[in-house]
């Protein structure tokens, strides 16, 4: 049996903070190795930790989930940070993605979604919503500016890298875009690692980000094909 993954979890609210460590403690796979109760706490926790993964509010005293994101993946690079939020009333998601963070869970997500969640960021692979799309989406049309070299930057790639690059900005899995292209999703899987190569991206999330600064995809387009 593998070793179980090294969880941190952060949360300046009590009994949520509770709720979550008594849910991840039910999964074998899991296993609770520190609470932090604000951002200043947790990029202490983690940095003497070095868990596999840092469950991360995002509002919270003394340093926001952001700061501390930025912070810890600075000096832990190694550490994975998913971000937990109740993200309607939330701002800050484009801030939290370029600090670093491997990806977005809602407060009301269900126990299994979470559990599963925490494996695939750990495992190395983002974790990005549809709904986290739109918020970059719009945050990023909102206050980006053109890129004047995104022709450049996108000119390293092929027509197919292209197509793949499009359908992530999209918000589309690996499996969607393989039905879509018709193609497999290992090779999907292998388009996706060139892309983000060739552009000198840190993860997928970012090359979201870049699709829309460079509009390569446009606003209101997000799951259509048009």
């Amino acid at each position: 049996m593998s070793e179980a993954l090294r969880i941190v979890v952060v949360d300046d609210d009590h009994l949520m903070r509770a709720g979550l460590c008594a849910v991840l403690s039910t999964d074998d796979s899991i296993q609770i190795v520190g609470e932090a109760a604000d951002g200043s706490a947790a990029v202490e926790v983690a940095g003497r930790l070095r868990p596999d993964v840092v469950l991360m509010d995002i509002r919270m005293p003394v340093l926001d989930g952001i700061e501390a994101t930025r912070r810890i993946v600075a000096s832990a690079p190694r550490v994975r940070i998913l971000i937990l939020t109740t993200f309607e009333d939330d701002d800050y998601v484009l801030g939290a993605l370029r600090g670093g963070a491997a990806g977005f869970v809602l407060k009301r997500i269900q126990p299994e979604q979470l559990i599963a969640a925490i494996h695939t960021v750990a495992a190395g692979d983002q974790l990005l919503a549809p709904e986290v799309t739109r918020a970059v989406v719009e945050q990023v049309t909102r206050f980006a500016r053109p890129d004047p070299g995104a022709a450049r930057r996108l000119a390293r790639l092929t027509p197919r890298e292209r197509d793949v690059l499009t359908l992530i900005a999209r918000g589309r899995s690996n499996g969607e875009i393989s039905e879509e292209l018709v193609v497999e999703e290992s090779t999907v899987k292998t388009h996706v690692k060139r892309i983000l190569a060739k552009l000198e991206l840190r993860d997928r999330i970012h090359a979201v980000i870049l699709g829309y600064e460079t509009g390569l995809v446009r606003p209101g387009r997000i799951g259509s094909c048009d």
